[in-house]
């Protein structure tokens, strides 16, 4: 079943592309056709590929992998981190920083120096620092938390990036490919979809178009995350049950004490004793002492 509806995205606004000036040549086929020189978006088509995307986010989170979000456009920039919190993934919601995936590693440390920032000023330390040092250190703090602030949390590289507005952000469309990473995007008429894997054709100018995508994917991860915790719940419910039998059959042998293990053991000793043959060591009867079959002399 569909996780939204033809009429949802109609009424959202979802259908309404650019000017036919401006369209991009290879969003052909998700066009429907065009009124008053703006360009319409099929909506059956943005149903399907929506359903496409949602189901693979969903795979990503119930494999406890994350998903980077990025919106710096205005339109969008406030949906996005009012809808992650939700899923407590990382976003980039400001300026996109240059490197901020293929040079990862300077990135790391400079959330590592944010976080040594916050701690020093948690605990005191930054007061004994001069009223100039304390200054410089502020501002450079509240620098890195406005760039970094929202993947503070991202110890490693993001399995998938979505962005609204691939025109915008380009740069982090070139980084995620360069790396590998599978890149989700609402995907408007000035835009070519072939630049993403997974392109969500629709209006990506309208808060209310944007907001309607965006609550449908958070929805699909939302699923894979409760599967997840389901999946992990019923494993250790399994793991429980393996130990209790095992401390049950342990405790079944601890009982015997060492008389009856040694009454065992002399038990399965004549039992194959049992079906083992007799060898006459001592002489035959009405034979001779040393054996043989001499017989008796002849009384003359």
């Amino acid at each position: 079943m569909p996780r939204t509806s033809f009429d949802a995205l109609l009424e959202a606004g979802a259908h309404f592309g650019h000017l036919k000036r401006k369209w991009n040549p290879n969003i052909a086929p998700f066009v429907f056709g065009e009124k008053n020189g703006i360009h319409i978006i099929d909506l059956n088509k943005t149903l399907v590929k929506l359903e496409e995307a949602s189901n693979a986010m969903k795979q990503i989170a119930k494999s406890g992998r994350t998903i980077l979000f990025v919106a710096t456009k205005k339109q969008a920039k406030n949906i996005v981190a009012e809808k992650i919190k939700e899923v407590g993934f990382p976003c980039i919601t400001e300026r996109w920083t240059g490197g901020m995936l293929t040079n990862f590693a300077t990135i790391r440390r400079s959330i590592r120096k944010m976080a040594e920032m916050n701690k020093m000023a948690n605990d005191g330390t930054i007061e004994s620092l001069s009223k100039k040092e304390k200054l410089q250190l502020s501002r450079q703090r509240a620098k890195l938390e406005h760039q970094l602030g929202s993947i503070a949390n991202m110890t490693r590289l993001p399995a998938a990036v979505f962005v609204v507005d691939i025109t915008k952000e380009h740069i982090a469309i070139s980084e995620a490919k360069k790396l590998n990473i599978p890149t989700f995007a609402i995907v408007d008429t000035n835009s070519d979809p072939n630049k993403v894997d997974f392109a969500i054709p629709a209006n990506d100018d309208s808060s209310t178009s944007i907001r309607i995508v965006i609550d449908t994917l958070i929805g699909a991860i939302k699923e894979g995350l409760e599967e997840r915790k389901e999946a992990q719940v019923i494993t250790k419910r399994d793991e429980k049950h393996e130990e209790a039998e095992s401390d049950t059959i342990e405790s079944k042998y601890e009982g015997s004490g060492e008389d009856e293990v040694l009454a065992e053991e002399e038990k399965k000793a004549k039992s194959q004793n049992h079906g083992a043959p007799h060898h006459n060591k001592g002489p035959k009867r009405g034979g001779p002492v040393g054996g043989g079959n001499r017989r008796a002399p002849i009384k003359k």
